[in-house]
Order: structure tokens, then C-alpha cells, then sequence
């Protein structure tokens, strides 16, 4: 499954893909789309599951569908 994580902060970002690495996920930084909005304007793009316990960075992990984004993780209070 392809995923998108927005994160906090750049270096949260930076985090989320050693982590991705770390389970043999393909994961790179890139710019935060439109439709998700972002603190920091980075986010991960990665191919694998949804963690079951995010970094505390991490503010939400979306699947990419045919039909649009569908929620995964959502940090509490954002």
C-alpha cells in the first residue's frame, strides 16, 4: 500500500523514513499535497503499512486510493 505521513517538523520527517527504512520500506520526502495540510510542508511518501504506534511527530498517515486519500492515523489534537 502507498501511504503519505505529514509530520510536525522536518526532522520528524526525516525520522518517519529511517523508521520506513528500518521495516524495508521505500520511503522519500517530498512536498505536503494540497488536500493534506501540514505544520512543516514536508511529509513521507512510503510503500508499506501503517505503523502501529507512530512517532509521536507524526500528525497523519493517509493510504493512497484511486479515489482519493483515506485516513489511517491521526495524531490527537490536530
Amino acid at each position: 500500500m502507498i501511504c503519505i505521513a505529514t509530520c510536525f517538523s522536518h526532522f520528524g520527517a526525516i525520522r518517519f523514513i529511517r523508521l520506513c527504512k528500518e521495516q524495508g520500506w521505500p520511503a522519500r520526502a517530498m512536498p505536503v499535497p494540497r488536500d493534506l495540510s501540514s505544520s512543516c510542508g514536508t511529509c513521507v511518501r512510503y510503500e508499506g503499512e501503517c505503523p502501529e504506534k507512530p512517532l509521536e511527530e507524526v500528525e497523519q498517515i493517509v493510504e493512497l486510493t484511486p479515489s482519493g486519500y483515506r485516513p489511517l492515523y491521526r495524531a490527537q489534537g490536530s
